[in-house]
């Protein structure tokens, strides 16, 4: 035993408050975006079977739920809008009475504090539910950037504090730093879906958002799942075209990718955790196979360990709840 080694890591477990006080990693209620669905309507508040926890609101309700979100200390939403009608522009999308614009108006008076991020797409929009203009079965890129330029300055005369396009156009941070600076709104921020991977996983939020593709997939403009390497390369585009933070989405399964934007570019790195991340462990959980809160726990660990700044998740208003309650 003369030679066992005089460091013992162990020491430093003996207690949680030992653990506590020289823990690496810390996923704080402050770095957390909890997304929310506003549908049309009054009074609706409308459950997603397939993300359990998780409802549609129409703007009544939506402004309940963002003055519950900051009284338990979540800072920021990220806000997804379902309109009256579509059509296969998205026209929607772009009238400063829209949904999202409603929103905004109701949220500020019920929430001041809150930040409020609006997605920039059209998907949610679009009768056919492609994220641009389609034509001859094919997602236009360049005439579908003028839209989403001009839907988010309808956001950002309606309130937003922040737009994160989530379309993956080519080109479309730069149309939307030039349309915001020209409309009065230079200092509004850019969250950009820099590194969105054409993923598996994003089933349930298409019934939340209700934008599921009428024919084909996205496959076609969003990012194939094995490219790292043209992630970072997205990424450098979107940083020269002015985005203020960069996101990675999915985010589990793309802790490498957030790795290496954060190592690679100096700005906010965002990843989003996403519905289907959040359905596989409620569905484990509802049927007994692990503990909901320690998995939830560990799996925002692993993202923030990787390197990300902001969390998108759905799991936000819960952890803020058990934060508060000192859980």
């Amino acid at each position: 035993m003369s030679r066992f080694p005089a460091s013992r890591p162990r020491r430093l477990r003996r207690s949680e408050a030992l653990r506590r006080l020289v823990r690496e990693t810390r996923v704080t209620v402050e770095q957390l975006v909890q997304p929310l669905f506003v549908v049309p309507g009054s009074r609706v508040e409308r459950p997603v079977a397939s993300m359990p926890g998780v409802a549609q609101h129409s703007v009544d309700r939506v402004a309940e739920e963002g003055r519950r979100l900051a009284d338990v200390g979540v800072p920021a939403v990220l806000l997804f809008g379902i309109p009256e009608t579509k059509d296969s522009h998205g026209s929607g999308a772009l009238d400063p009475d829209g949904i999202i614009p409603r929103a905004l108006e109701a949220l500020r008076k019920a929430a001041p504090g809150l930040l409020l991020i609006t997605d920039v797409c059209l998907c949610e929009y679009t009768d056919h539910g492609h994220c641009g203009v389609v034509q001859g079965g094919e997602v236009l890129n360049d005439p579908t950037l003028a839209l989403l330029a001009s839907e988010a300055v309808a956001h950002a005369q309606a309130g937003a504090d922040m737009v994160a396009p989530s379309d993956m156009m080519d080109g479309r941070v730069a149309a939307i730093r030039a349309a915001l600076d020209e409309a009065g709104f230079p200092e509004l921020p850019i969250m950009s879906y820099a590194a969105k991977f054409a993923s598996a996983l994003y089933g349930p939020f298409r019934d939340a958002a209700e934008s599921t593709p009428a024919f084909g997939d996205r496959r076609a403009y969003q990012m194939d799942p094995p490219n790292a390497d043209e992630a970072l390369r997205e990424v450098a585009l979107d940083v020269d075209e002015g985005a203020d933070i960069v996101m990675v989405k999915p985010a589990l399964p793309y802790l490498d990718v957030v790795w290496r934007v954060k190592e690679r570019f100096a700005l906010p790195v965002a990843a989003y955790q996403v519905s289907g991340e959040y359905a596989m462990v409620k569905a484990a959980a509802a049927n007994g196979w692990l503990d909901e809160t320690r998995v939830v726990d560990e799996t925002l660990l692993a993202i923030k360990r990787a390197g990300a700044d902001v969390i998108v998740t759905y799991f936000a208003k819960d952890v803020a709840t058990r934060s508060l309650r000192g859980n």
